[in-house]
């Protein structure tokens, strides 16, 4: 569950009881286990009106054969990232998800798939899956494929894209990851099919007091000139969508109460570097707006491991002259059990 309170500068306080989501699970037998998640989002769902969403986060089943081999397959989340399969609210700081996690590596970023996951031993661990196709017809300038999500729904696996990730968590208190997607994308697109491919890695880091966590990620689009150029004919305008997008973040973090008291502060700084137009196809210039940092500055208030207070305030820049960005601050309250 996850309410904010958000407010930018010169704006009004918006509260939003942003999700709500229900967790359902069974087991057939010891080697086969369903689960799913379902997301009500913003509190009411209207027909014919522009409000909340009621979504199916995932819904798979697992096969265990061997710890270092099973099967998975239903709706699947992407294993990009640190936050994109592990997005609840008491697992990060910051009342909204990184920009990097949104923009570069869309979340939540769910689609149909099956594949294969596993503890290879030693720390290491996978997953690897085959899952349905971005849409190229809904990329843009400034959320770059976040829009080309399918969610499942009508959804592409004639060619289905590749993902997986590989994660090391053999060193207490250290867990390191890098996870790559690579996939066609144009099945709404006649006459063209760009590639996207995905690589990041990630690191989380503790070292007593001191928490430390970091991403960078980088998007290819093959033939985004073509697409481009095919969108614009379609639609009567230029989506400009880059050929690369990049994002990188670092944040540290320092636990302001001592160990045996039940509670926890946290307070944390994170700063974020993003471009949806880090690399243009030729023929195309790049937009400064979408040349953006943010400053990401708070405290999240723990009065137990599973609830979640959290404080932020954001500072955000672009390259822009003309169009700028609108500093914010956010207050949010999460839990789960």
């Amino acid at each position: 569950m996850d309410f904010h309170v958000n407010k930018e500068r010169g704006d009004s306080f918006r509260p939003d009881f942003h999700r709500f989501v229900l967790l359902f699970g069974h087991s057939f037998s010891e080697r086969i286990k369903f689960w799913s998640e379902l997301e009500l989002e913003h509190a009411l769902v209207e027909g014919g009106e522009e409000s909340g969403e009621v979504a199916l986060e995932q819904a798979y089943l697992d096969f265990l054969i061997k710890p270092w081999l099973n099967v998975r397959a239903g709706m699947l989340l992407t294993p990009l990232g640190i936050i994109n399969e592990r997005h609840e609210p008491p697992s990060f700081n910051g009342v909204e998800r990184p920009f990097v996690d949104t923009l570069i590596i869309p979340s939540t970023w769910r689609e149909f798939g099956l594949g294969l996951t596993g503890d290879l031993g030693r720390g290491f661990r996978y997953r690897a899956y085959l899952v349905s196709s971005l849409d190229a017809s809904r990329f843009d300038a400034e959320q770059g494929i976040t829009e080309g999500l399918t969610a499942g729904f009508d959804a592409s696996f004639r060619n289905p894209a590749k993902t997986a990730r590989l994660e090391f968590a053999g060193i207490r208190k250290l867990t390191l990851g890098a996870s790559l997607y690579t996939g066609h994308a144009g099945f709404n697109t006649a006459g063209i099919n760009p590639r996207v491919t995905i690589g990041e890695f990630d690191g989380r880091y503790s070292f007593r007091r001191l928490d430390l966590r970091g991403l960078f990620a980088n998007t290819w689009i093959s033939r985004a000139a073509e697409l481009n150029r095919s969108l614009e004919r379609q639609t009567g305008v230029n989506p400009n969508v880059g050929r690369q997008l990049r994002g990188y973040y670092l944040e540290p973090a320092f636990h302001l109460l001592p160990r045996r008291w039940r509670h926890d502060a946290i307070l944390f700084g994170r700063y974020e570097k993003y471009n949806t137009q880090h690399r243009m196809p030729e023929g195309f210039a790049p937009l400064p707006q979408f040349d953006r940092s943010s400053w990401v500055t708070g405290v999240t208030y723990k009065p137990h491991a599973d609830v979640a207070i959290k404080f932020d305030y954001v500072f955000n820049r672009n390259k822009s002259s003309v169009v700028r960005p609108i500093d914010g601050i956010n207050l949010g309250l999460g839990w789960w059990f």
